[in-house]
């Protein structure tokens, strides 16, 4: 079977266990039944081998058995690669969180930002309406205050005003898209730090919330609280370890399942591990919110030092101390979103605890403890604190120590610090390692002991130890992730090929047939049709066409050619066409009328005087 059908089967099979589990009212992920199969695969008891191909028998009981487990929800066991898969699903690092959070707010941003951009506006209205817009952005992106906030409203757009005025919106038209977004976000910034500023002065700042006052108190409650969940997760744990060691010594025949107490210590080992994840992050949190006060409280001086009351500041001095105000308010606000979210996995992780405590109460467990010295993981490294190895004991073996290695807090250990020897000598009973006593390097690994008998016992016959804790965690494969035994088991891990190392649950990997296809040129308009590269080929062309110049081209039609012809007629129908031609117009003119006088004269003494009178009329007067 190809390695493809081998995982497609898996796949198959993780699906089935999930319908079926559904059907029996349990909802499960096919991450926790990818787990699960895993599990079962490793369990020596269930007789599977992994080299070779399963059977449909082999398939059939695998589901079964699959199913079985997971519906047994009153087993710590299952409690505990509940916890795995829900912490490896939904925790991830500082920078990841961050990153995450970041493009799930551009995202939701990108809409607005993108109507801003794409917008054409032109009429004095829709250019109110855009300027609008850009302060619901500057508001959204910021996240000082609500944009339907009429106060808020009227503060941002103030400070952008001051900053943006509106008549600049032309030439905030005519820029590129992408100069668009990069002029959005410096005006974010710069209006972000001017009403920060405000507020300081106490000139405004509605709506802008004390993130240093709100950080300085839920940092410590988170703190605190995460401090409690480990105690009382370690209190449970000695009282486990007390009462197995109990039971081991010989002490007392009667009592809980000793295969409940170790799973039930397990599940507290593991709850205590990811809760100093936790703690770790939330001390981180502590430390970057104080640096960031204290770079806050010196861009408020310099930021007085520079305006002081003056009427006008150069843009080039106050505005990059703007910007770098926004980005320390930034920085708090990333500090709220890590702490809520490292609060809501800390309350998510408690579910996965209750089982054991529900199962082994204080009321059942004190009659059994009766006797039994319940130690503190302090307490037994202390009893250790004098006991030390002497390497001349075992001139084979490579020892380390603390006063003669360089870097020996930081030395990886193996089982995530539990001695080695206690996990093979009692069947995976955690107990913490002193690394005082000596630290064994083997086969470049390193091992802690809880005692110097313990180093001792496991320095005669290491591999031998090795092979004891890598048979127990195939009865518990949560110890897999708790100690940190991927490298042992990644032959038989389904989905660890192409991820990160140290990672054990992992989800199912998808695949498909598919196929691409590269174009050969992507510009068509590049493409010259008449380009030849040869020149040889170019003197062929060119004689072809010369001897062309002196053929005569002549066909022939015969009657079938003319029926196999394909021919089309285009018809213009005709269209009604009007012509304007020459008009008939006059002109109306006075008629001249002339009197001549005295023609007739005064006989032949007196000379003839003759008299032209004009009689003609206007027109008007006709």
């Amino acid at each position: 079977m190809s390695r493809a059908q081998a995982e497609s089967v898996i796949k198959n099979i993780i699906r089935e266990i999930a319908q079926e589990c559904a059907s029996k009212g349990q909802a499960v992920s096919e991450t926790l039944v990818a787990f699960m199969v895993k599990a079962v695969v490793l369990d020596p008891a269930n007789e599977f081998n992994v080299d070779r191909t399963l059977t449909k028998d082999d398939v059939q009981k695998l589901i079964k058995l699959c199913v079985d487990r997971l519906m047994d929800t009153r087993t710590p066991s299952l409690d505990t690669v509940k916890m795995q898969v829900y912490f490896d699903m939904n925790y991830t690092t500082r920078s990841d969180f961050l990153e995450e959070h970041r493009r799930v707010l551009e995202s939701r941003l990108q809409p607005v930002i993108r109507e801003i951009t794409d917008s054409r506006a032109r009429t004095r209205e829709e250019l109110e309406s855009l300027y609008r817009k850009i302060v619901s952005a500057v508001l959204l992106r910021s996240g000082l205050g609500s944009p339907t906030d009429i106060a808020v409203v009227r503060e941002a757009t103030a400070a952008l005003q001051s900053v943006f005025p509106q008549t600049e919106l032309g030439t905030f038209m005519s820029l590129t898209k992408r100069d668009k977004e990069r002029q959005l976000l410096e005006l974010t910034m710069i209006v972000t730090g001017i009403r920060l500023f405000n507020k300081e002065c106490g000139k405004g700042g509605e709506g802008i919330d004390d993130l240093p006052a709100i950080l300085n108190e839920a940092v410590p409650a988170t703190t605190q609280n995460v401090d409690s969940e480990i105690q009382a997760t370690l209190r449970a744990a000695n009282k486990y370890t007390a009462l197995i060691e109990k039971m081991h010594s010989g002490e007392s025949s009667e009592g809980p399942s000793t295969q409940l107490l170790k799973e039930s210590l397990i599940n507290t080992r593991q709850h205590e591990a990811f809760l100093r994840v936790i703690l770790n992050d939330v001390i981180s949190c502590a430390h970057q919110v104080e640096s960031l006060e204290k770079q806050l409280a010196t861009r408020m001086e310099q930021l007085q030092a520079t305006v002081q009351s003056k009427t006008a500041v150069p843009t080039a001095q106050v505005y990059p101390q703007f910007i770098h105000l926004s980005q320390l308010w930034s920085g708090f606000q990333d500090e709220m979103v890590l702490l809520s979210v490292l609060s809501n996995i800390l309350a998510s992780l408690e579910p996965f605890t209750r089982g054991h405590r529900e199962l082994f109460t204080d009321e059942i467990l004190t009659p059994f403890l009766d006797g039994a010295i319940i130690k503190s993981d302090e307490q037994r490294i202390q009893e250790s604190k004098g006991e030390k190895i002497n390497p001349s004991d075992f001139k084979d073996l490579d020892w380390l120590f603390p006063d003669t290695t360089k870097h020996f807090n930081k030395l990886p250990l193996q089982y995530r610090g539990y001695c080695a020897w206690a996990l093979a000598k009692f069947d995976r009973l955690l107990l913490p390692s002193n690394p005082d006593i000596g630290v064994l390097r083997y086969k470049d690994h390193y091992y802690g002991f809880s005692s110097k008998q313990a180093a001792t016992e496991f320095s005669q016959n290491p591999d031998g130890f090795i092979r004891l804790v890598a048979e127990g965690a195939k009865r518990s494969p949560e110890l897999i992730q708790l100690l940190e035994l991927h490298t042992q088991f990644a032959s038989i891990t389904p989905y660890s090929q192409g991820k990160d190392a140290g990672r054990m649950i992992e989800k199912p990997i998808t695949k498909c047939d598919s196929g691409t296809q590269t174009d050969t040129h992507f510009m068509e308009t590049n493409i010259v049709k008449s380009y030849e590269w040869n020149e040889w080929e170019l003197r062929r062309k060119a004689i072809k066409l010369a001897n062309l110049r002196t053929r005569i081209t002549h066909s022939v039609q015969t009657n079938l050619s003319n029926m196999r012809r394909d021919t089309a007629i285009q018809v213009w129908p005709p269209k009604d066409h009007t012509t304007q031609t020459k008009t008939d117009s006059y002109t109306n003119v006075p008629q001249p009328t002339v009197f001549l006088a005295g023609l007739r004269g005064g006989g032949m003494t007196v000379p003839t005087d003759m008299t032209k009178v004009d009689l003609t009329i206007d027109v008007d007067q006709t």
